[in-house]
């Protein structure tokens, strides 16, 4: 679809001539959000783009909220383009990174399988940029082809505590110790990102107190000096920097802090489950928070042919944990491009760990079991780590207690075991953030990089945001006592 036809379904769509956009002036009535966003989700870009240029600079009377929206939908075209960088040769290139004989034909047929995901960009199809890495976790024909080159590949064998780990029983038999971690983290924005002189502001996130599971937090050190802590209770928390940009050189911040984390598990007994009885103070966390946590009818079909007739709570729970559990890993696009991840997990056909939190608490609301999110990173007694994002749910009489579908069922005949995450979490895991979305503290004036998640941190300046591709950034841990 071409540009000028894009102009005149646009104008039919709002009530505006095809003409009127030449000279989109304060007469005409501010076009729907709704209306611009669909034709972005149908992949017309370059139209959407001009559109919305001229509306911004136009004499239109835009509420904050209004132009925050649509320029917003520019910046986010923006990223979706950095995600999805590859033409078909490009793609075939990414993809013999790890299978050095796949032919055209081999990537069209993954194609069919929707083991490599698309975008129609401007009537152009555009492939994600991890579509190669993702191949090996989505498709195991693929990854057996990789592995007669590369035998020693390991994209299939689960991190530690992915899989029944000692820790786990010690957890369950009460030997269990808190472990004391020191990390070190750093971000680093690239010489020139902005004019020299100018204030970089920057928020890097830093742990919060979790009563019984994450506590003893201790800054030691930062540089520049730390400007200032968010408070303890603050949903997704950081520590706040400031540093002028030099000419010709990186800017870094660094921070350095200890904390003591320790597992938690809960007994579950079936027979002493009950319903909430007072729902209405849980409201908040039983409730849809569009975009990302919506009831739509798909889901609510979908949520009746899993849970079936069972009526308590906590099978409830056990059957959605598990079926969500059956979405395979993939890594993700960012979360700022995506509309809603719970049905994006839900009609994908893979899920990172976010997507697929969001989903299973989407699908507790949904059957009156209250869910809210945390995330942070998480380690293991060896050398993994990663950024992750998980949750909890609330059982009555139990209350609040941890879940991790991402770890999922864990392939063991012991119930205990197996159903380890669902009511429980280990020792090594590293908490930011107990909520998604929220304001940071002091509060970001910009676009957020991550507009959902807190994990690697957020910068700007007085003239705008700086995104990923603008800063780097470094977490190295050790485990101190």
């Amino acid at each position: 679809m071409g540009t000028v036809k894009t102009f005149r379904l646009l104008s039919l769509a709002i009530g505006l001539s095809a003409m009127s956009w030449q000279g989109l002036g304060a007469e005409q009535p501010v076009p729907k959000l709704e209306i611009i966003q669909q034709q972005i989700d149908a992949g017309e870009f370059t139209a959407s783009k001009v559109l919305i240029e001229q509306l911004l600079a136009s004499a239109h009377s835009l509420s904050p909220e209004q132009h925050n929206a649509f320029a917003f939908e520019l910046e986010r075209m923006g990223r979706i383009e950095r995600d999805f960088p590859y033409d078909f040769a490009a793609l075939l290139k990414n993809v013999r990174r790890y299978i050095p004989q796949a032919t055209e034909q081999d990537v069209q047929a993954w194609l069919a399988q929707n083991v490599i995901e698309s975008m129609l960009i401007d009537g152009e199809m555009r492939y994600f940029k991890s579509s190669g890495y993702n191949l090996m976790h989505l498709s195991p024909a693929a990854l057996a082809r990789h592995k007669e080159v590369n035998p020693q590949a390991s994209y299939d064998k689960p991190d530690p505590l992915y899989q029944v780990h000692p820790h786990h029983s010690d957890v369950l038999s009460g030997k269990d110790k808190p472990v004391r971690f020191e990390i070190e983290y750093k971000l680093t924005v690239n010489a020139d990102a902005i004019p020299a002189g100018e204030l970089l502001k920057a928020w890097l996130p830093y742990p919060k107190p979790i009563e019984g599971r994450q506590y003893n937090i201790e800054l030691v050190s930062s540089a520049p000096d730390v400007v200032s802590l968010a408070p303890a209770d603050t949903a997704q928390r950081t520590a706040y920097f400031e540093a002028p940009a030099k000419a010709g050189e990186k800017t870094e911040f660094s921070i350095r802090y200890r904390y003591t984390a320790k597992a938690w598990h809960q007994p579950i007994e079936l027979e002493k489950v009950v319903p909430l009885a007072q729902p209405e103070m849980y409201r908040e966390y039983l409730a849809e928070r569009l975009p990302h946590i919506q009831f739509s009818d798909e889901l609510r079909q979908l949520s009746a042919r899993i849970v079936g007739d069972e009526t308590n709570p906590y099978r409830i729970a056990q059957k959605l944990f598990a079926w969500v559990d059956t979405i395979p890993w993939a890594t993700a696009r960012e979360y700022s491009t995506i509309r809603n991840l719970s049905e994006y997990a839900a009609t994908t056909g893979h899920a990172d760990c976010g997507q697929q939190t969001m989903l299973l608490m989407t699908l507790l609301r949904m059957n009156g079991i209250p869910s809210r999110w945390e995330s942070g990173w998480e380690f293991s007694d060896s050398d993994f780590d990663t950024m992750h994002d998980w949750g909890q749910f609330y059982l009555a009489p139990y209350g609040w207690l941890p879940m991790d579908v991402t770890h999922g069922v864990l392939n063991s005949e012991q119930p205990e075991l197996a159903w380890f995450y669902l009511g429980g979490i280990d020792a090594y895991r590293l908490i930011f953030n107990s909520d998604y979305s929220q304001p940071f503290v002091p509060q970001k004036q910009h676009f957020r990089s991550e507009t959902l998640d807190s994990q690697r941190g957020e910068v700007e300046w007085r003239g705008g945001n700086l995104y990923f591709d603008q800063w780097r950034y470094s977490m190295n841990w050790r485990v101190i006592e």
